[in-house]
């Protein structure tokens, strides 16, 4: 069926590409699971660390948590719940149960979800349910299409893998209650890989037509631009996680029904001004060269509405005369466009 919200009207009329780079210092970025000891995902022909996107959502699904946003698509561990069924994670978004969903009509059910639901109305989601709820439910369910959708992020540079790996021992006690003995018994041992340095980039379309089917709204938008810089500040904290940080938000708005598709492409690593890829550690030794950036958006400014940005004060940038400060890459945007410095915090 079609979504029975569709008459929602949403107040997001322009269509946003969003280009995020962040790094990691000694860390993995996006382990394998089903690889040997969680390897980092890395591309074998170029040497580049990959991250999925479901990756990147976690990140923004538990900060929406934390800020005390609905999520439908919740972390077991975040929330502090066993691990459970989309039946479970739908009931306890609308805390009812499934003869109170009965008793709602169709279009009154979705509208509250969808108001609950802030993950949702981002990046959509499939509803499929067990009998418990499905039998309360109309038969015919709609599908959430996000209209926020990023691709599979991948890092600027080729990755080293850390030689110096650790290994971990993992020790449990003997848990024995009528004798009071925690000592320790036999473990076992893992490998914590991690890569050496990755500077990743993600690009992302915020679509406009999309927006009604979720009832995205333009707060939403706005939110995006702060919440993927927290996320990886707050949601990064885990011993494999620990290094992250965030290096460059640019979300650019444009009219209607027009984006670029590639802005991502125009961000690179200035070769001439920073290390080689085996040598690079951290920030310091990158160059971001914008000099093919600047010049695009020149040539499309007719089109675009408001640039939105935020650079870390560590990051460094060529705009076609050498090395300088994030400062002198808003002012080469501002030239450009009215331009929106994004307070983060």
């Amino acid at each position: 069926m079609t979504n029975p919200t569709a008459q929602f009207e949403s107040d997001v009329t322009t269509r946003s590409e969003i280009v995020f780079l962040y790094d990691g210092e000694d860390t993995n970025p996006n382990g394998n699971p089903l690889s040997a000891n969680n390897m980092p995902r890395v591309d074998e022909d170029t040497g580049q660390a990959e991250v999925t996107v479901y990756r990147l959502k976690r990140y923004l699904r538990d900060q929406l948590y934390d800020d005390d946003e609905g999520v439908y698509l919740v972390s077991p561990n975040k929330a502090g719940i066993d691990p459970s069924s989309r039946d479970e994670l739908f009931l306890r978004l609308l805390n009812m149960d499934a003869d109170e969903v009965g008793d709602l009509d169709t279009l009154e059910l979705y509208d509250t979800f969808l108001n609950s639901a802030a993950d949702v109305r981002y990046f959509g989601a499939p509803l499929s349910f067990a009998d418990a709820v499905k039998d309360s439910l109309d038969e015919n369910r709609p599908t959430f299409t996000g209209p926020v959708q990023f691709a599979h992020g991948r890092s600027l540079n080729a990755v080293v893998h850390n030689n110096a790996s650790r290994k971990l021992s993992v020790t449990v006690t003997s848990g024995d209650d009528e004798s009071g003995d925690d000592s320790p018994a036999q473990g076992t041992f893992a490998e914590d890989n991690r890569l050496r340095y990755a500077l990743i980039r993600f690009h992302g379309v915020i679509n406009e037509n999309a927006a009604d089917n979720t009832q995205l709204r333009r707060e939403d938008v706005e939110r995006l631009d702060t919440l993927c810089w927290r996320a990886l500040r707050n949601q990064t904290l885990t011993n494999s996680k620990m290094g992250h940080s965030p290096r460059c938000y640019l979300r650019v708005e444009f009219e209607a029904d027009y984006h670029e598709g590639d802005l991502d492409a125009l961000i690179e690593i200035d070769r001439e001004n920073s290390k080689a890829d085996e040598e690079m550690r951290n920030i310091s030794d990158v160059v971001l060269n914008v000099t093919h950036l600047l010049d695009r958006l020149s040539e499309i400014s007719d089109r675009i509405i408001m640039i939105n940005v935020h650079a870390d004060q560590y990051t460094t940038f060529n705009l076609g005369a050498g090395p300088t400060t994030r400062e002198d890459f808003y002012e080469g945007l501002q030239e450009i466009a009215d331009t929106n410095v994004i307070d983060i915090y």
